[in-house]
Formats: structure tokens, C-alpha cells, sequence
């Protein structure tokens, strides 16, 4: 399945989702993303799932590198994005939890197995 994700920046924190009761993997976090739908490029889906998800639209975003991770029920083809500047105001839409996080934060938080080698990389920020 190929999925996008966005690392939204703010100085030198970033944001990451808590995935909600109910959903696969419920209490682990992830970066805002979700699944690419036929016909569209992974930066339209960014922006699809953007919205969506947490009320912005990017304005600014750099791709950053693809994963590819299998979990027990699901392979995973992840697209990530460096987002530096967004319109809107970061608003949990879909009732989940956010933060904006420091590294050293993030470090401390239970990440999905795929975004745990993209947390220890995002150190010095998005450049």
C-alpha cells in the first residue's frame, strides 16, 4: 500500500498524530498522512490528507525519503515529506490526539515501527 506522510515543522519541533482507539495500532504515534488513492501523485494525497486530517494545506513541502516497511497484516510504501510552511491552523479533525514535539520528546514516545528510523533522523531538524 503506498502512503504519504508529513513532518510539519514549527522551528524545531515537529508534529506527530496519536493513532486513535479503534484503529490498527491505536496509541502509537505516526506522522499526519494517509493512503495515496488511484490517480493521484503522492504530493496530492499530502495535500488531500492534510486537510482532511488536520484543517492546513501545505505550502511549502520537500520531499524527504520513501520507506518500505512490513508489518504482520500490512506492507507499507511510505512517502515522506519535509513541510516547512502550511495555511491554517492545526486542528485534530478526526478526534485524535496531536503534539508538537521536540526531538528529544519524540524520542520518549511510542512511534510505529516504520517512522521509528525517521524520528532518530530528524535530530537536526528538516534540512
Amino acid at each position: 500500500m503506498a502512503v504519504v506522510a508529513g513532518i510539519l515543522w514549527d522551528g524545531q519541533r515537529f508534529l506527530a498524530v496519536e493513532r486513535p482507539e479503534g484503529k490498527p495500532q491505536a496509541g502509537f504515534w505516526e506522522f499526519p498522512g494517509g493512503k495515496i488513492e488511484p490517480g493521484e501523485t503522492p504530493v496530492d494525497a499530502l495535500t488531500r490528507e492534510l486537510r482532511e486530517e488536520l484543517g492546513v494545506t501545505p505550502v511549502q513541502a520537500a520531499f524527504w525519503r520513501t520507506v518500505r516497511h512490513d508489518y504482520p497484516h500490512l506492507s507499507v510504501e511510505l512517502h515522506f515529506f519535509h513541510v516547512t510552511g502550511f495555511t491554517g491552523t492545526v486542528t485534530a479533525l478526526e478526534g485524535h490526539r496531536f503534539a508538537w514535539l521536540t526531538w528529544d520528546e519524540a524520542m520518549r514516545l511510542p512511534f510505529l515501527e516504520a517512522d521509528l528510523p525517521l524520528v532518530a533522523d530528524l535530530r537536526d531538524g528538516p534540512g
